[in-house]
């Protein structure tokens, strides 16, 4: 959420890398699976949502994918080797769902970009919840959020917890952030901020024993491409408070969920996760990687660990 320098020459090398490297090693992988986009409208603006399953597959459980602060839910779906979340969980036997959020992504823009925020976000995937259902028939689906995203599932989970069979609060954001005044409606986006979660090397470039630099470049192209230069403010608005203040009320959450996190993200309250741990529903789990950070789910040493353990805890009777 605060953004490091990040060499120009580094992010420039990375995005040529995917020009040579990407389509030799996707056009067979992309060529499985099928996306579909299902129309959502809410207070007037259009939703993205859209749908990804195998192709010819007729998946029987369902997931919803409900992104952070300053990106789409396209990053659920990096296309490089066996990264994408989404790819994965379709392997599975889901048909993944991912919605953005009003003014994020794909997604109608709002005039005021102070007014999507975290209870506003909840309010929209609850209507993306209530579209799913619909269209599949099914009462029953998952759903995962990712950081900010923890936040507004968690206000979601609170007030409509009627349609979900589970929930994955990854890298939970559990209070502020600490007080800053946020006075822009929308957040200026730079290349920096598309990278700004990515483990470090000691001379403060991005380390490349941790995250590889040909998905440097994919990320950093899409949410250029998705997002564009400028998002929502009003999470951040809400994120920005003092340290003491609660974003989201476990004591609310009444389904089964996982608390997933890397050990070295700066954004985790550990006191919070451990007190967390004690009143989540039966059949919750809280589960840390050791040196996973922010972006664990794109970490070459630990993001099939990261995956591996979602599908264990979904899976879970």
């Amino acid at each position: 959420m605060t953004s490091r320098t990040v060499p120009a020459w580094r992010l420039f090398l990375c995005f040529l890398l995917t020009l040579f490297f990407a389509p030799a090693v996707f056009a067979a992988e992309g060529a499985n699976f099928s996306y579909a986009e299902y129309p959502l409208e809410r207070a007037g603006i259009a939703l993205h949502l859209d749908r990804v399953a195998l192709v010819g597959a007729e998946p029987q459980k369902d997931i919803l994918l409900i992104h952070g602060l300053t990106y789409s839910s396209h990053e659920f779906d990096v296309d490089y080797k066996d990264y994408s979340l989404v790819r994965k969980l379709a392997r599975e036997g889901y048909a993944v769902w991912r919605l953005d959020i009003a003014g994020y992504g794909r997604s109608g823009k709002v005039e005021d970009g102070f007014m999507p925020n975290s209870d506003y976000a909840a309010e929209d995937i609850n209507a993306a919840v209530e579209k799913i259902s619909s269209a599949t028939g099914r009462d029953k689906l998952d759903v995962l959020g990712w950081s900010w995203g923890t936040i507004t599932v968690g206000r979601f989970l609170a007030a409509h917890p009627e349609h979900i069979r589970k929930a994955v609060l990854y890298a939970p954001v559990f209070r502020g952030i600490g007080e800053s005044e946020v006075t822009e409606p929308f957040h200026h986006n730079t290349w920096e901020d598309a990278v700004e979660d990515f483990q470090r090397a000691e001379d403060g470039s991005i380390d490349d024993s941790i995250t590889e630099s040909a998905l440097v470049g994919l990320w950093a192209s899409g949410c250029w491409r998705y997002d564009g230069d400028s998002s929502p403010n009003g999470g951040r608005r809400d994120a920005c408070v003092a340290e003491d203040v609660p974003l989201f009320d476990v004591s609310k959450i009444s389904v089964p969920t996982l608390m997933i996190c890397g050990d070295k993200d700066p954004y985790i309250r550990f006191d919070d996760l451990r007190s967390a741990k004690e009143i989540l529903p039966p059949g919750s789990d809280v589960e840390v990687i050791e040196g996973g950070a922010h972006a664990v789910l794109i970490e070459e040493p630990y993001y099939r660990d990261f995956q591996n353990r979602l599908v264990r805890f979904l899976e879970k009777e």
